[in-house]
């Protein structure tokens, strides 16, 4: 089996504004089981990308282990990437990011990537406001490992085997919200319509983006009585608003009933257009979001959408007042001032 794509494509393809084809930011073969909700939101990353006239050799894409953190093989081929160690994908991501802040970091995870190994470092970088983009693709399961309940697998959630989830879930949405994120959102695998979009303004906002998106596992955990099956997802999913995402300096030309439309202005122009369907909801105010997740948890539902969005949080190299220059940029004599000075520095801790 080959799992090298054929070159062939047709010589019509539309292009974007830089002149790149859609399978410019097309990546490997995927060799995860067919149906697998990961590879919607592989095709959902590199199309957001593709809109959004991203040179792909300015995104760094990031993961840990499990099989969310295959994917980056799978799309922005021309994209600088890394593969780490389980769990430890924040920890590289903000060594890579404080390095070098010109770039556009995507850090992808899963479940147990994200809520068992990997917790402390998420939190930390939820805390921290790392500008990066973190997608957690949600199947309830470790699908590497035969199928074992995740974390975030549902209490009452029946298994493949037939076991029932003891265990209260991990509601990692609502933990980001907690911790501080500024932009939270959830999603479905099977939705384009809304992943897109969201995709799209994470990559714009300034600070921590955390979108979590319920992605069925077709091999382990789409079975009857699981809550991450597709069956199960369709009928509780229960959409905050419709998104648009308008670039910047796009002209907008719509008509809209008074009270429907919310327009939430990100940092560098771009805009988000929220026809709101959740009553009772701001995506602006924290308690607001707060109480529109509980609510969708008492219910049974899946909140998806735009949960939260502050878009007046200062970030990582804000805080730590680093240099413009990336590292990378930086000449030896910079890197490198000198005795006098490192000894001028080292007095001052004493």
């Amino acid at each position: 089996m080959s799992y090298f794509k054929p070159k062939f494509r047709h010589p019509e393809l539309p292009k974007n504004q830089l002149g790149y084809t859609i399978d410019y930011y097309e990546g490997s073969l995927s060799t995860l089981c067919a149906g697998c909700g990961h590879d919607s939101i592989s095709a959902s990353i590199l199309q957001a990308a593709f809109e959004m006239n991203i040179e792909p050799h300015k995104l760094a894409k990031l993961s840990g282990i499990g099989c969310s953190s295959k994917t980056p093989a799978y799309f922005l081929n021309n994209s600088h990437g890394f593969n780490s160690v389980h769990g430890r994908m924040p920890s590289v991501a903000t060594g890579a990011n404080l390095a070098n802040k010109e770039l556009i970091y995507f850090g992808v995870s899963g479940d147990g990537d994200t809520a068992s190994i990997g917790m402390g470092q998420f939190i930390h970088a939820v805390r921290r406001n790392l500008n990066m983009v973190y997608i957690v693709m949600n199947n309830g399961c470790y699908g590497l490992t035969k199928g074992q309940d995740s974390a975030t697998a549902d209490q009452g959630s029946i298994n493949k085997k037939g076991k029932e989830n003891p265990f209260e879930s991990i509601d990692l949405a609502s933990l980001a919200l907690e911790m501080g994120a500024g932009f939270v959102a959830q999603s479905f695998s099977g939705d384009k319509s809304q992943l897109v979009p969201l995709i799209k303004a994470a990559m714009k906002h300034k600070g921590f983006s955390f979108i979590n998106v319920i992605s069925p596992c077709v091999t382990f955990n789409n079975n009857v009585g699981s809550t991450k099956s597709y069956d199960y997802v369709r009928e509780h999913v229960e959409a905050t608003s419709t998104i648009d995402f308008i670039p910047e300096m796009q002209e907008i030309n719509a008509n809209y009933d008074e009270g429907s439309l919310q327009k939430v202005k990100l940092h560098d122009g771009s805009q988000l257009n929220l026809h709101k369907l959740a009553k009772d909801w701001n995506p602006t105010d924290k308690r607001s979001a707060i109480n529109a997740m509980q609510n969708a948890k008492e219910s049974g539902d899946i909140l998806t959408g735009l949960i939260f969005l502050d878009d007046n949080q200062v970030e990582l190299h804000e805080i730590l007042n680093t240099s413009d220059k990336p590292l990378n940029k930086m000449t030896e004599a910079e890197l490198c001032p000198g005795n006098d000075v490192l000894q001028k520095i080292n007095a001052g801790f004493r």
